[in-house]
């Protein structure tokens, strides 16, 4: 496999450090045009730069990892989530180690003595010494806490982290989640009871600056529009740049408790539909509506509609207002959704088009509309005027 990588990407494929970042992280202008391999690796980096140039052909060596125990994270369901939550608090008695003798001891009282001296299980891997030397800058490395990430966790070593795990630690510690992903690069990744391939909202981790939040493409549906309107940004070119307050050390951001900020007014004269597709009912009148919806801290979602047209699907005209105030305009994503009306099985998704609240221009603008699987609907559109209105701006988004 090695082999064949470098065969197929030949000097695109990073493998050896760049000499201006030995230990820190390459800017995405120093990585442009790269092909970055995300895996286990077997030793440094420094130890990978003296390997270069060798004969590493059939050279396997071992690698431990910690396993968890039927990776219970990923196989609970949600009912369980307060009770499991109880749990985590516990349990961060453990982890502290400047409270009182007396709150010591009531801590330890609170857990099972199997959590004290639980013997670690581990597991041992064969890795191809080859493939392992094409890893850089994305050595993939297993979650254990974000105390145990501070304190050891390599500048190049990457994290996957299920998405129930990941969403019990956004709730309760949220400003640890913040502070880990301006430091390392984090993946979320669906759990292992998605057996249909279903999705979940990717804005939840967007909004705690994870950089890396994996979807199932295969599967279409309001996840994959707001993963497609998300980078539409910044040219489509796969990496955009996370707002100040999700990178600064010093700020004290809570996607669920904003404190301050510089909250915007959108306000969008939906005027007009172009050439709208029918729906696929037997009846087939025509009758539609639009959904507009806003995407980004919990604060800011929100969702209005038109009245429903009838019978004309060719020019249908609207002529309505909708005003939103949007707390935090630079993690929210607007979306525009067409459908069909159906008074008996529901309404038909007819088309939609999602994307980033700041990419949004003033005046007079066509919305160009997108099937359920991303095809373009050419030339249904939807025609409409927009307008911002800045509030007094805030100091930042932290506290004191």
């Amino acid at each position: 496999m090695a082999d064949n990588l470098q065969a197929t990407f030949g000097e695109s494929l990073l493998s050896d450090m760049l000499d201006d970042f030995p230990d820190t992280l390459p800017s995405p202008e120093a990585l442009k045009f790269k092909i970055l391999v995300k895996n286990k690796k077997i030793g440094t980096l420094k130890e990978t730069h003296e390997r270069k140039g060798s004969d590493k052909r059939g050279k396997v060596e071992e690698w431990e990892e910690e396993v968890a125990d039927g990776e219970e994270e990923e196989e609970e369901e949600e009912e369980e989530e307060e009770e499991e939550e109880d749990k985590f608090k516990e349990s961060e008695v453990l982890e502290s180690v400047l409270g009182d003798n007396q709150d010591k001891e009531t801590g330890v009282k609170k857990l099972p003595g199997v959590m004290l001296f639980k013997k670690k299980k581990t597991r041992k891997l064969k890795i191809a010494l080859a493939l392992s030397d094409l890893v850089i800058y994305t050595k993939a490395e297993k979650f254990k806490s974000f105390q145990h990430s501070r304190l050891y966790q390599q500048f190049n070593e990457n994290n996957s982290i299920g998405e129930t795990q990941a969403r019990k630690l956004s709730k309760l510690r949220v400003h640890e989640f913040i502070f880990h992903t301006r430091k390392f690069i984090t993946r979320i990744y669906p759990k292992a009871t998605r057996a249909d391939s279903s999705n979940f909202n990717p804005q939840e981790f967007w909004n705690i600056g994870c950089q890396m939040v994996a979807l199932n493409f295969q599967t279409p549906g309001l996840p994959m529009d707001l993963q497609n309107g998300k980078f539409l940004d910044n040219g489509g070119s796969g990496y955009i740049l996370k707002p100040h307050f999700l990178r600064e050390s010093k700020s004290y951001f809570n996607p669920s408790n904003i404190k301050e900020g510089m909250p915007i007014t959108l306000t969008i004269r939906l005027i007009s539909g172009i050439q709208l597709p029918l729906t696929h009912s037997s009846s087939n009148k025509g009758d539609s509506l639009v959904i507009i919806e806003v995407f980004g801290v919990p604060n800011d979602q929100m969702k209005q509609q038109t009245r429903v047209i009838k019978k004309n699907a060719f020019s249908p005209r609207w002529n309505e207002t909708f005003t939103f105030i949007i707390h935090v305009p630079e993690l929210a994503l607007i979306r525009f959704v067409v459908e069909g009306q159906g008074l008996i099985a529901g309404n038909e998704f007819l088309g939609q088009y999602t994307l980033p609240l700041l990419c949004m221009n003033k005046g007079y603008r066509r919305i160009p509309l997108f099937s359920r699987m991303g095809e373009s609907l050419e030339p249904a559109s939807l025609f409409v005027y927009v307008c911002f209105t800045e509030h007094q701006p805030g100091h930042s988004h932290s506290v004191p």
